[in-house]
This record gives C-alpha cells, structure tokens and sequence, in this order.
C-alpha cells in the first residue's frame, strides 16, 4: 500500500466523518446515511492499515475517528435533561404507538377472558362453593376486598403497589419476548384473577364495590401492564417474523423501543400507584374516585396518541438512541 496516496485519497472522506460524527445539531435522513456509510469505511480504512502499513499516527488518527464514529453512530453519550425531555416527549410515546394493536388487542383478549369468566363464576353456584367456602366468600365480600387498600399506610401502600405492579409488568414484557408464550402465559394469570374475584363479588351482589375500588386506578394499571404485555409479545414476534430487516437488527431495533417502554411504565405504575393509595380507599363518593381514575388514564392515552402518533408521522421509531442512532436509514433487502 502506498500509504501517501492512500491518505491522499481518503483525507476528505475523514474530514467529512468528523464534521458530521462532532455535529451538535441534529442529522438530517441524508446526512445520517452518509455518516454510516463513512464510518463504515473509515473502519475498513484502519482495519486495511493496521494490516499492510500499520503506520502509527494515521492508526492513531483512524481509530479516533472510527470511535468518535461509532458513538455517533450508536448514539454512545452522556445522559443529559435534553436526553430525559426526548424519551418522556418523543421516545416513550413514540413506542407505545408504534405497539398499539398489539396491546389493544391484549386488552381486548384480557377482557374477553376476564368477563366470561367472571359470569361463569357469578352463575355457577357449584364453581363458587369449589372455589370459597360460605365463610370465605362473606370473609371477602365484607372485610378483605376493601380491607386491602387501607391494610397499610398510604405511603408505604403505594411503594409496595409501585413494585408489585412494576414487577408483574417486567413479566409480561420480558415473557412475551421469549417467543411470546410465556408473555399469553402471564397475562391469562391476570386475567384469570380478575375475573375469578369478579364472579365472587357478583354472585355475593357486590359488584358495585368491586367496580368502584378497581377502577379508580385499575384503568391506568392495567393499560400499563397491556402495554408491556404487547410490547413484549411484539419483541418476540420478530424472532417469527422480522420482516424485511435481518433477524438480528429488527430484534436490536425493536429491543431498544422495547425498552424505551419498560423505563416508561415504571413512571406510569407509580401513577397508578399513588391512586392506588391515596385516592382508592380515600372517603370521597365513589363517583369522584372513579373519576379523578379516569381523569389520569385519558391523560395519559391523550399523551401517548398525540405525542406518539406525531413523532411516528416524522419517522421516530421510539428507540432509547434514536436522536444519535441512526441505523434506521439503512435500507434492508427485501
């Protein structure tokens, strides 16, 4: 290799990749190809050095622009409030649009099994004596069913929903990728739950207080474990069916979305918590609880389609480094 000329030959190549990987404003979708397109060649560049003309200031020189390259490519940076501003405003919307029919339809489904069996339960005397003694049954109707918003300090009642709940979310979200199965697995659990003590409550006459002390912050809990609920069957869809992305970059793309939505949700169920606590077993009429409940849930789904819908008609994709990742412009081959 003559290594004058190859400098020579290549310098504005260089140049032009630190202009780009050192830019503070954002890319466009052109500039973003380019910056790819020279970071890639600006590594075969080093890797051709390193191996027939290893000189040491341009291996130097090259590998320092093929790590600035990479962190922009990557979107590698310190965190900062804009960085914070952009998930809460773009990133974490954006994604949980993007899943929408797939945790509407783990509502739709969640709901469907739920009410059939909870009337299953509510008309079938024979389910619910094999199910609760008498005892047990009058045990839950008139003591441990509100007992339980009000068993512990608001607090502390709400960090210990906060978790409970977050937990039961990372399960969802975290089954549904491993090929979806244990993601239906959990989310069947949910709604088993749900409507066995429905059915209770009703066949006792009691579906009035079932109805007002889980909705007030069941809406916005629920939606919440949806979401990663779908989000995570979604993720392990793409092991099935990427698409026209390659296997490994649609699970790349799709698991930085998808975790962009498990740092949200943990935001949102200490919403859902802190109703949970504090507004649940409060002493205001039950039509006033159920509606500060469905003040928050409309809330967030007004911020999820507005925010989200507008950040997927520009091209966002909801990913954790999207404002520096720029891999999405790559074209795949069909």
């Amino acid at each position: 290799m003559e290594l004058d000329s190859f400098v020579a030959g290549h310098r504005a190549e260089w140049d032009r990749l630190e202009e780009l990987a050192t830019r503070r404003r954002r890319l466009s979708g052109a500039e973003a190809d380019e910056l790819v397109e020279l970071y890639q060649r600006a590594a075969t560049h080093l890797s051709m050095v390193q191996s027939s003309a290893p000189d040491p200031a341009l291996v130097s020189r090259l590998s320092s622009l093929v790590a600035t390259g990479r962190a922009a490519v990557t979107g590698a940076s310190g965190a900062s409030w804009s960085d914070v501003a952009h998930v809460v405003l773009r990133s974490f919307p954006v994604a949980v649009w993007r899943t929408r029919w797939w945790w509407i339809g783990v509502a739709a489904a969640t709901a469907l099994v739920a009410v059939t069996i909870g009337a299953w339960v509510a008309r079938s005397p024979d389910v619910v004596a094999a199910i609760s003694s008498p005892k047990d049954l009058k045990q839950l109707v008139d003591q441990d069913f509100a007992d339980y918003y009000t068993s512990n300090p608001a607090g502390s009642f709400a960090f210990k929903v906060w978790t409970n709940n977050a937990w039961v979310a990372a399960l969802a979200l975290v089954g549904g990728a491993l090929l979806c199965l244990p993601g239906v697995y959990i989310l069947w659990q949910n709604a088993l739950n749900i409507g066995v003590v429905g059915g209770l409550m009703a066949y006792a006459g009691r579906l009035d207080l079932f109805f007002g002390l889980i909705t007030p912050h069941g809406l916005l809990e629920l939606t919440a474990v949806f979401v990663a609920g779908g989000a995570g069957i979604r993720l392990g869809w793409q092991i099935v069916s990427p698409g026209p992305r390659p296997r490994s970059v649609a699970l790349a793309e799709e698991g930085r979305s998808t975790l962009t939505i498990a740092l949200g949700l943990v935001v949102v169920l200490l919403v859902s918590g802190v109703v949970e606590a504090f507004v649940t077993p409060s002493g205001l009429p039950t039509w006033a609880r159920i509606g500060i409940g469905a003040v928050v849930w409309v809330a967030f789904l007004t911020y999820v389609v507005v925010l989200g819908r507008r950040g997927v008609r520009e091209g966002d994709l909801g990913d954790v480094a999207d404002r520096a990742a720029v891999t999405e412009t790559l074209p795949y081959a069909g």
